[in-house]
């Protein structure tokens, strides 16, 4: 097995009167723990990591680490288009006690393939801490090949590839081609069946966000080999991976957040909360995967 595996959620960062929500992160925190989650993802996309100053970034990871206390990895968003400020978003991840940093490719710039190989072995170079590579062309723009992935495999503590390209297939050539035990995640929900079943080992889940427990025991069956048991997972969370993509992410998945108990649904600009036909594609996707909302948070553990 792999060090990370299973679900694996991509946290939101919870708002509250424009600031970070510390409580109600804690108890996101713990409420995935209870829940079965298998490890953490803090400022990633989905964390909206691209609107938190550096302050927020790093604070947000410190207080995951402590939150979870080892209880289940953490893997620290550390993504940039800066290649030097990458490496210090990934030293920060590194001195707070995360198990691994994920690193997105640089968006924007649209570097070469060779550009891509520089950028990640600096950051490999300059710290301490396992990596997870990032390829999601969809907002990147680049995307990184097949051979750049093995390429980059063949560094120590560079350790799997979050894959949001959408090609299934690629998870197989990974397998085949680079180094043993290299972590292979898929990156896009509705897509993580189909990676499990090339060789994949889990996912980094939006879904996860609202329907964890689910998200947990479709991966549990998986690993498992229990195929029928999968299968009713599988489709059961169905609805809710498109529904969440309704319009621009996180603003769907905080709305449904809100409507169970957790947070507001505030989210940063340039994104904006979700609209009216938004919400109710969200109403009906949950109603139909976790029969409508319930107040599932835990116990207010409290700000710490």
């Amino acid at each position: 097995m792999t060090l990370f595996h299973g679900s694996i959620v991509a946290l939101v960062t919870p708002f509250k009167n424009g600031d970070v929500d510390w409580s109600a992160f804690d108890n996101l925190v713990e409420w995935h723990i209870d829940q079965g989650t298998h490890a953490l993802v803090p400022c990633g996309t989905t964390g909206e990591a691209s609107t938190l100053s550096d302050e927020e970034h790093i604070a947000v990871i410190q207080r995951c680490v402590d939150v979870v206390q080892k209880r289940i990895p953490v893997i620290a968003g550390t993504g940039s288009n800066n290649t030097d400020h990458a490496i210090e978003l990934t030293l920060a991840a590194q001195k707070s006690g995360a198990d691994a940093a994920l690193t997105v490719s640089p968006y924007y710039n649209k570097p070469s393939q060779e550009g891509l190989y520089f950028h990640f072995k600096s950051i490999h170079d300059s710290t301490n801490i396992p990596l997870i590579l990032y390829n999601i062309p969809g907002r990147s723009v680049v995307d990184m090949s097949n051979d750049l992935v093995y390429r980059l495999s063949l560094l120590d503590r560079i350790q799997g590839i979050k894959d949001a390209s959408n090609d299934v297939g690629r998870a197989n050539w990974m397998r085949l081609h680079c180094k043993k035990d290299f972590c292979l995640l898929s990156g896009e929900d509705p897509t993580a069946a189909g990676y499990l079943a090339q060789g994949g080992h889990g996912c980094i889940s939006v879904s996860a966000n609202i329907a964890p427990g689910l998200c947990a025991q479709m991966h549990e069956a998986w690993q498992a080999k229990n195929i029928k048991e999968f299968e009713i997972f599988r489709d059961q969370l169905y609805p809710l991976h498109a529904a969440l993509f309704f319009e621009s992410s996180p603003s769907p998945t905080k709305y449904a957040l809100s409507q169970m108990g957790f947070c507001t649904d505030d989210v940063r600009a340039p994104i904006l909360k979700a609209t009216q036909a938004c919400r109710e594609a969200v109403d009906c996707a949950v109603e139909k995967v976790l029969g409508g909302y319930h107040d599932q948070t835990p116990k207010k553990i409290g700000a710490r």
